[in-house]
């Protein structure tokens, strides 16, 4: 293995640049390959890892041409949901003709759109025998692992494990058509970003050190609406901006969703994780919460709690952009800033992460098996919001259940 590992991206989009700009604060790396659908996109990327200094990345036909590179030890997907199982075919072939070599293999969030997708990328990569790592970027993020170790090594040590955790991600949608689409994304909201909330809670409620599934999951309830997207205002702005596909009217996708997941520990004590996540959210941006509590302590994490803030009267107006929080939705009024997303939202220590594994060759301690396990959370939440009543977990027939928003065919207003 090189001292420095070649990280070839498979998507050139919002989500590949903001690894990219992440990996200015990772050791040993080097950006140098980008393949997307649409080669803009990945010119864009190969761009900014250039002009960042993080590599000579080159803009490649196709997955199979970027996998036999010989420069290319290990491959980041963050293409759409939905050419997952696409992509892994197109690195086994390549593989498995003789024809490239890599490490291992990364992939963004949900691991599949489904759980059967989603066991097909596990097993795909374990059949190559490369080193996997989920991009879960929340479970790295400093205020979370540094409030881990603070209150289970002085709270939890004194007065017991913590028994309740609360997360939520919250936004006004996504940037892409693709995302509002459920067949595509393989769901709504509770797809998109409840992974994030559920993995972040499991992973403040595991004992530092030991494995995650010392945490039994025992059941799931779950809720999911369309509260905005489905107004006619809105749901024509949609249609306006993916040139008429989208049909918010007929078939919606969720843009609220809550979930309560039941838990037991290695000593059958009862543990609980509420999450909630929307794309309805109207504030200054992006918003990740994380709440911990124990016999006597509690622990609170919100990004919009700055220590950056900016205040615009409305004499200043200026350009819609993104410049001072992901997903602004003003220009104007007291504003918080986060002065280094790809830091504080956990990209920089992941990738950090991922890359020392893989250099070492040691599977990363966020995994693919993780993103299985999450995508049957994920699912037995579809079946339970469906229902309308708590699934016990698991449910029979999880490997084969999709969701209807994912098939086209959820609409709340015709339940």
């Amino acid at each position: 293995m090189n001292k420095s590992l070649g990280i070839g991206f498979v998507g050139g989009g919002f989500i590949t640049k903001f690894h990219i700009q992440s990996m200015i604060g990772v050791r040993d790396c080097q950006v140098l390959g980008v393949t997307s659908k649409t080669k803009s996109s990945a010119e864009d990327s190969a761009s900014l890892a250039k002009k960042l200094g993080l590599g000579d990345a080159k803009v490649f036909d196709n997955v199979q041409e970027m996998v036999a590179d010989q420069r290319i030890d290990a491959i980041w997907i963050c293409a759409p949901n939905y050419t997952r199982i696409e992509v892994m075919e197109e690195i086994a072939l390549t593989i498995e003709s003789g024809r490239g070599s890599l490490v291992g293999i990364a992939c963004e969030k949900p691991l599949g759109r489904n759980v059967k997708e989603a066991k097909k990328v596990l097993e795909i990569c374990q059949r190559l025998e490369l080193l996997d790592g989920y991009l879960e970027n929340q479970v790295f993020a400093p205020s979370v692992t540094r409030g881990k170790g603070i209150i289970w090594g002085r709270g939890a040590s004194v007065t017991g494990r913590p028994y309740l955790a609360r997360a939520s991600e919250e936004h006004s949608g996504p940037h892409m058509p693709w995302f509002w689409e459920g067949e595509l994304q393989g769901g709504g909201v509770l797809n998109d970003m409840m992974c994030h909330s559920v993995e972040e809670a499991r992973y403040m409620l595991t004992k530092p050190g030991a494995p995650r599934d010392t945490l039994t999951p025992l059941s799931v309830n779950a809720y999911a609406s369309c509260l905005k997207w489905q107004r006619s205002k809105y749901s024509d702005i949609l249609k306006n901006q993916s040139n008429g596909r989208l049909d918010y009217q007929n078939r919606p996708s969720e843009d609220f969703a809550r979930s309560l997941i039941e838990y037991k520990d290695e000593n059958d004590e009862k543990l609980i994780v509420e999450t909630t996540t929307s794309w309805c959210f109207v504030g200054p941006g992006l918003r990740l919460s994380m709440e911990l509590f124990g016999p006597e302590y509690s622990m609170f994490v919100n990004t919009l709690d700055t220590d950056l803030k900016v205040f615009f009267s409305r004499e200043v107006s200026n350009h819609q952009g993104e410049d001072l929080i992901e997903k602004q939705n003003a220009e104007s009024g007291q504003m918080p800033v986060v002065s280094s997303e790809a830091d504080v939202y956990g990209y920089t220590a992941e990738n950090r992460h991922m890359v020392e594994c893989f250099l070492k060759g040691v599977r990363p301690k966020e995994n693919f098996t993780d993103g299985v396990a999450i995508t049957e959370l994920l699912m037995t939440a579809y079946m339970s919001a469906e229902q309308g009543v708590t699934i016990k977990f698991p449910p029979p027939d999880l490997d084969q259940f999709v969701p209807m928003v994912a098939k086209g065919k959820w609409n709340p207003k015709k339940q």
